[in-house]
């Protein structure tokens, strides 16, 4: 990093507690956090980065569509998806894999969305889906999304009754390269003004495609928010518990009807872009070794095993994850094609007159040809 702003940070490098100044306001949160959490946030984290390297390979394979890697931002997707309570509502951008999986999506669903067989995936209304809303591959557009259903949550009366358990808030995701985008300030502008429950969550992984974040902005984006009104806080995105523990403070800031609130997770796309890009052409190699030096998933092993957790834990859950991103394979290869009819359904939240005509017009046409009518 090459400014001096405060980072919110638990974990050294070699895995142990050393919070920085800026952490102790949050220290209390780690104490909620059980050593089955901490198992489950290596496992959801292992889960991802093999399922993550399974669907590139299928990508590359002619499988899918498109494929846009999660790759070496596990730690801030999974602290902040464990932060969130069971009523809150998730906006993801099109990146948040881990936050999908640590909900109870399918991440089959995901590479659906990604192959072409489906308009949105999974359904944010069924309660398995945990309140996670559909991808949105249109850059930051759906930060608007998630302020207005925010503004919902005030309207419904579940925002700031003093009860934690049923007061709820949203946690919108989006990157670096969003934050240059309209629609972001227009979200920023209206949460603030209503005082909407949205907890804005960008995942700074240094690069918008190939433009830096240096150029994007020439302050750090923690401090952009302030402008409108809005307190921010940086954290280290490669560190799962300053990702859970600011996140955690901040929804429940959301609930209780303290205002909207903005984290910069500091992190670094390992990968590229999506499967469209060649980050070779723009990354300098030396940047590149400096973030892999700072893997997540290696510095939380590192940290698990001070705490006693053994090989074969670590055994056990890269078996897991080997035989889940197996299975994601297995499915996408035996899945056959959809039935075309569908890509009419749900386009419209109601049965739509233009969409039921072209529906019945694709119906006779293909009719036609097993009437020998050319």
């Amino acid at each position: 990093m090459s400014d001096t702003t405060p980072t919110v940070q638990f974990l050294s490098l070699e895995g142990e507690l050393r919070p920085t100044d800026a952490a102790e306001e949050f220290a209390d949160r780690l104490a909620e956090l059980t050593d089955d959490d901490l198992r489950s946030m290596y496992r959801s984290m292992q889960l991802a980065r093999h399922f993550d390297a399974e669907a590139s390979n299928l990508q590359r394979q002619g499988q899918l569509a498109l494929w846009i890697p999660s790759h070496g931002q596990e730690a801030a997707q999974v602290g902040s998806a464990m932060a969130a309570r069971a009523q809150d509502h998730i906006f993801p951008a099109y990146r948040e894999h881990v936050v999908a999986l640590v909900r109870g999506v399918d991440l089959y669903e995901v590479l659906r969305l990604l192959r072409g067989e489906t308009h949105g995936g999974w359904d944010p209304t069924d309660p398995a889906n945990g309140n996670v809303h559909g991808y949105t591959l249109v850059i930051g557009a759906h930060s608007l999304h998630a302020v207005g259903y925010a503004q919902g949550l005030q309207l419904d009366g579940v925002v700031g009754t003093g009860d934690l358990e049923r007061d709820a808030a949203v946690l919108c995701y989006f990157g670096d390269g969003a934050t240059s985008q309209g629609d972001v300030s227009e979200a920023l502008v209206f949460a603030a003004s209503s005082q909407a429950p949205t907890v804005f969550f960008v995942q700074n992984n240094q690069w918008a495609i190939s433009v830096p974040v240096r150029v994007q902005s020439p302050v750090p984006l923690a401090l952009r928010p302030t402008g409108f009104g809005i307190p921010g806080v940086r954290i280290d995105g490669n560190d799962p518990l300053a990702s859970y523990a600011v996140t955690r403070s901040f929804l429940d800031d959301a609930r209780e009807a303290r205002g909207p609130r903005f984290i910069e997770a500091l992190t670094y796309r390992l990968g590229a872009h999506t499967s469209s890009d060649d980050p070779t052409k723009y990354r300098d190699p030396e940047e590149y070794a400096y973030w892999v030096a700072r893997d997540p998933i290696v510095r939380f092993e590192k940290h698990l095993r001070l705490l006693g957790e053994g090989d074969a834990f670590f055994t056990d859950v890269v078996a897991e994850a080997e035989e889940f991103a197996d299975r994601m394979r297995r499915r996408i290869l035996t899945a056959g094609s959809p039935d075309p009819a569908t890509m009419f359904d749900h386009v419209y939240a109601e049965p739509h007159p233009v969409m039921t005509e072209q529906k019945l017009w694709l119906e006779r046409y293909e009719a036609s040809y097993a009437e020998g009518v050319q």
